[in-house]
């Protein structure tokens, strides 16, 4: 198996500086082949990243390109491969057309694989090429890496994210088996009657949110009080988002090492943010990434992740006896007796219990 864990880098300031020049390279390469593939087709033309890697071997050559030399040339090629995944991604109708990077996106990374042991990680650092030692903070031994990604964040951190080979260890769970149903209130209700709040990370940090967008937005652009305010505001969205990501990390960990099987329901996110009542709460909750984590989570330790259909009616379907109560489509309604059973239902425990039920049906 393979997995990604993530080290705080700490660059000494030459480090950094090479480190930026090999961001604004790879920007600089992807941005060539980007232009250079889609003249191409504006000829009715098809190149690929055999075209593209060419094109860098020439640049290399000439005086003006020498800058090329000084950086990490096996990230200059990964670049181009992830041009030609972007476009083999778009043709096959998984994204949409590749863009230009900018400089001004200030989330930047670059990725350089691991060849002869060129990386390694020794006492208190990793070296890598081009960069050489650099130090890290390490939080668990890992395995044989393969490739390593140098990220730069809008705050001006340094992180390390290596992909390793690992060895899942078995995790007991006597075959429990549980249905999710995920909500906004609640971060989600399962089969068993338990419940999870919605942390709302988001909402608790708004007025500080806003406090210092207000504040940005009043300094003059391109001046220092502007950048360090730039880096206010980005240090209070990467505490948001390290603090859902931690919620994230821990609860699908717990659901995966206390249950074999786990029943979900196979939402369309994307459609329903489309909601512009809804959009800033669901992409608050972060569902999709959960539904990833529980996913991948799974595979390393052999559970089972079973997705109901969409269109399925958890909510208005009784567990007990299986009517179907469509006065339960008003999202307002939140207990509800069946007329039939005169069973009385919580709505989100109700609905995670159709979903286990479907879940195993379909399984």
């Amino acid at each position: 198996m393979q997995k990604g864990i993530k080290f705080r880098a700490y660059p000494n300031k030459q480090q950094q500086n090479l480190i930026n020049q090999t961001l604004g390279c790879c920007r600089f390469i992807y941005n060539k082949g980007l232009a250079m593939r889609s003249d191409a087709f504006g000829r009715g033309q098809k190149i690929g990243y055999n075209q593209t890697s060419a094109m860098l071997t020439d640049l290399k050559k000439q005086d003006g390109f020498a800058f090329l030399k000084d950086v990490d040339s096996i990230a200059l090629q990964q670049s181009l491969r992830d041009l030609d995944r972007g476009f083999k991604n778009f043709f096959e109708k998984r994204a949409r057309h590749p863009q230009f990077k900018s400089k001004h996106n200030n989330h930047q990374s670059y990725r350089t694989l691991n060849q002869g042991d060129n990386i390694r990680i020794v006492s208190k650092y990793i070296k890598l090429p081009k960069l050489g030692y650099v130090k890290i903070k390490q939080s668990m031994e890992v395995g044989h890496i393969n490739n390593v990604t140098v990220e730069r964040t809008p705050t001006g951190k340094y992180f390390v994210v290596l992909n390793v080979d690992f060895e899942p260890e078995f995790r007991p769970n006597a075959g429990c088996m549980v249905g999710i149903d995920v909500g906004i209130k609640e971060f989600y209700s399962d089969s068993n009657g338990n419940t999870v709040n919605n942390p709302k990370y988001l909402e608790k940090s708004q007025r500080k949110l806003i406090r210092e967008q207000r504040r940005l937005s009043r300094k003059q652009k391109g001046s220092n009080n502007r950048n360090k305010q730039r880096i206010k505001v980005a240090k209070v969205h990467e505490k948001i988002t390290n603090q859902r990501n931690d919620f994230l990390q821990k609860q699908s960990t717990m659901l995966v090492s206390e249950n074999q099987t786990i029943c979900i329901e196979d939402l369309n996110v994307k459609g329903m943010v489309r909601n512009h009542k809804l959009a800033k709460s669901i992409a608050s909750v972060s569902w999709s990434k959960f539904f990833t984590m529980l996913e991948y989570k799974a595979a390393w330790y052999g559970n089972d992740i079973v997705k109901v259909p969409t269109m399925y009616p958890s909510s208005q379907t009784c567990s007990c006896c299986g009517y179907r109560n469509p006065l339960v489509r008003n999202l307002a309604i939140r207990k509800w007796e069946c007329p039939v059973c005169h069973t009385t239902h919580d709505r989100d425990t109700n609905a995670s219990i159709n979903i286990l039920k479907k879940g195993l049906s379909v399984a």
